[in-house]
């Protein structure tokens, strides 16, 4: 699950009453009829083959990978993309049926239904081709100055969803999260990671080569000649090579304290002579702050020695490939053509999903919101939301009591951690206020226009959020979201709608699958307020360190062996390790949450007891339902990429990993010496 949403504008908070907290007992666990036989956990899906103990991953779901092979038009395959390819069905029967001219102007069925109907427009769109960037391209073509250059960079990012060379927004100060504030950070580059402009080994230099013949094309297509297409496509990346080396890893990026510098906008001018920050940000409408937060102060340095170094001519070409690449997915059948062929060589997928997938994934993207009201009337049972209110409350005391009987840290700073773990925020399934778009128009014959109008209405709502308190009850992912996340500056845990399905929740299934689902779901999102980055955030989300030096040093110990165990696992090939600093946040939460799930599952009912269902002892229907979850397979590109850019582990070590830290598993599966799973009892890592 994502764990940060870093510089969100828009997230919400609902709060919990103090009191459900603190009387909730485990005697008021949901009472779930008896598990369906063989429905939840089907033995068709093992490979029996495989002890539990040498490979639980593969034990319990080696027949469903081989049962079910990536299907053409997807990099990964398994739990997540089921339940998203449902929720998506559901989303296109709402937007079929609100697909329909005459709707009354400015309601919500009509800006979802045109919204829809323009982007399934191919005819339309194929007939205007690139015309919706023409006047884009004319513009840059007529700079002439350094001046113009940079002007050209205020208006896209007032126009678009980006600024060209940086990263600039508004979001919470961590260190006073109740006031909004401008955000600067790295940014001007194309490819997912910086090392793909950094490293020279073969499968780099196959995504460079890709990545050099999309530019071409693209330039291609809009008239130019080839032989300057090639050149323009050199030019493009000598600058975004030179970015990519200014930049901060993604596991120096993790860090909150580096990425934390507070200036005053006119000092921080001073700092960068080549942008002036007072009148960037006025242009901005963003005029009357008086200090910003700068995530990498390092990258402005060069960004500012290569605004006067770059010549006025490169930096148009630059410009006009920000407007190709920004736009070209848009635009008419053979630049979204170009841009597939492209994502093909980086991860591995075969052919596009069927349009009517991608617009409404789009919808959702775009005015989610909306959408989402007419979802959740719809597909989500209300019953759900109180039953998921219930569990999270069971998981907190049980998350409460493993703080206070942790050996390796003070009573001082377990009254802290106490403190935090009370104050946690909860939001589940859909936000108590809605978004309403208030002012976006969206007009049925008009695509491009209306992605444009939504990217400046964002902004605009954005931007209208300085000097105003902070908006806790914004919400980071849309209601049909298979996902959930942490919030620290909120201090807030959000599961929407989308993720209560079944591997994750199903009335139907017993405590045993439920809590090793969506149960381990919540207990992971919780121990991210307490992992790496989160621990780092006070109760009330503020950036303060709240730990005694001894507990801090000790904390870090434990999850320094986490990365350890995880940097030794491989994918792909013997070359490719996972990162375990860049992952160190989702191991954490991984481990934390399933024993957090399985504490209060051993609370309930069934975990109380040794009644078999399906041959499965309770225990063990807890770990394979955790396995289920993450049942998948992935493409070789796609898993390439994940290590590079991706803070989560492949699903395979996400199942195996955190259970080889854990007494009960080794008790329930009878693993022994020998496994090679194995870890001696003072070998496992107890964190949270």
């Amino acid at each position: 699950m994502n764990n940060k949403f870093k510089n969100l504008s828009a997230v919400t908070a609902a709060c919990f009453a103090a009191a459900m907290f603190s009387t909730f007992t485990a005697s008021a666990q949901h009472d779930s009829p008896k598990s369906i036989a063989g429905k939840f956990v089907q033995k068709k899906n093992f490979d029996e083959t495989v002890p539990p103990g040498d490979n639980f991953f593969e034990y319990a779901n080696g027949n469903w990978v081989k049962d079910n092979p990536i299907p053409a038009k997807a990099t990964r395959w398994g739990s997540f993309s089921i339940i998203a390819e449902d929720n998506t069905k559901q989303l296109l029967t709402i937007l079929n049926e609100v697909n329909k001219p005459g709707q009354p102007k400015g309601s919500l069925k009509q800006r979802i239904g045109d919204l829809y109907a323009s982007a399934m427009d191919s005819v339309g769109i194929d007939k205007r081709g690139y015309n919706p960037i023409k006047p884009d391209l004319q513009r840059i073509s007529q700079i002439s100055s350094l001046d113009g250059v940079l002007a050209e960079t205020i208006y896209d990012r007032l126009n678009v969803v980006s600024s060209p060379l940086y990263f600039i927004g508004v979001g919470q100060d961590s260190r006073n999260p109740t006031k909004n504030i401008i955000q600067v950070g790295q940014g001007g580059t194309s490819l997912p990671d910086r090392d793909y402009y950094l490293k020279s080994d073969a499968r780099t230099k196959t995504i460079q080569d890709a990545y050099h013949k999309y530019m071409v094309a693209l330039f291609t297509m809009t008239g130019t000649p080839a032989t300057e297409a090639e050149a323009n496509a050199n030019t493009v990346f000598a600058i975004e090579k030179q970015l990519a080396a200014a930049q901060w890893s993604r596991v120096e990026q993790r860090d909150p304290q580096k990425t934390y510098n507070k200036y005053s906008i006119a000092d921080f001018a001073k700092k960068t002579p080549h942008l002036n920050w007072v009148d960037i940000t006025n242009k901005l409408k963003m005029g009357g702050q008086d200090s910003l937060l700068v995530g990498q102060p390092p990258f402005f340095k060069t960004l500012d020695s290569l605004i006067a170094a770059v010549p006025v001519k490169d930096w148009k070409t630059y410009l006009q490939w920000n407007v190709l690449k920004n736009s070209s997915g848009q635009l008419s059948a053979p630049f979204v053509k170009a841009g597939f062929e492209f994502n093909k060589v980086l991860t591995g997928q075969q052919v596009q999903a069927p349009r009517t997938e991608r617009m409404a994934n789009l919808v959702d993207g775009s005015i989610g919101e909306l959408l989402g009201q007419i979802y959740v009337q719809r597909y989500f049972p209300a019953e759900a939301k109180v039953y998921m209110v219930k569990l999270v409350n069971n998981l907190k005391l049980a998350l409460a009591d493993r703080i206070k009987n942790l050996e390796w840290m003070s009573p001082e700073t377990k009254v802290r951690a106490l403190k935090k773990l009370d104050a946690f925020t909860v939001k589940i399934a859909y936000p108590d206020k809605w978004q309403n778009y208030d002012g976006l128009t969206i007009n049925r014959d008009d695509y491009y226009g209306n992605l444009k109008r939504v990217a400046q209405w964002r902004y605009n709502y954005s931007v209208s959020q300085l000097g105003k308190p902070v908006d806790k009850t914004r919400w980071g992912m849309t209601p049909p979201t298979v996902n959930a996340y942490y919030n620290p500056v909120n201090n807030e845990i959000v599961f929407p709608a989308g993720i209560l399905k079944f591997p994750f929740f199903d009335f139907q299934a017993d405590d045993a699958l439920n809590y090793g689902g969506i149960g381990a779901v919540i207990g992971h999102e919780m121990t991210h307020g307490f992992d790496d980055q989160g621990r780092q955030y006070d109760y009330d989300g503020t950036l303060r360190d709240w730990w005694t030096k001894d507990d801090a040093a000790k904390f870090t110990a434990r999850a320094n062996k986490v990365v350890e165990q995880y940097n030794a696992f491989t994918v792909v090939d013997t070359a490719t390790h996972v990162n375990g600093k860049l992952t160190l946040g989702e191991n954490l939460a991984d481990l934390g949450g399933l024993n957090i799930a399985y504490e209060g599952f051993k609370k309930t009912k069934e975990g109380q007891s040794s009644e078999k269902i399906d041959g499965f002892t309770p225990d063990q229907r807890f770990f394979l339902s955790w396995a289920q979850v993450w049942r998948s397979s992935q493409r070789d590109e796609a898993a390439r990429q994940r290590i590079l850019v991706d803070p989560h582990s492949p699903e395979q070590f996400r199942t195996n990993a955190p259970i080889t830290n854990m007494d009960a598993w080794y008790k329930a599966f009878n693993i022994q010496p020998g496994n090679k799973l194995y870890k001696k009892p003072e070998d496992r890592i107890k964190v949270w």
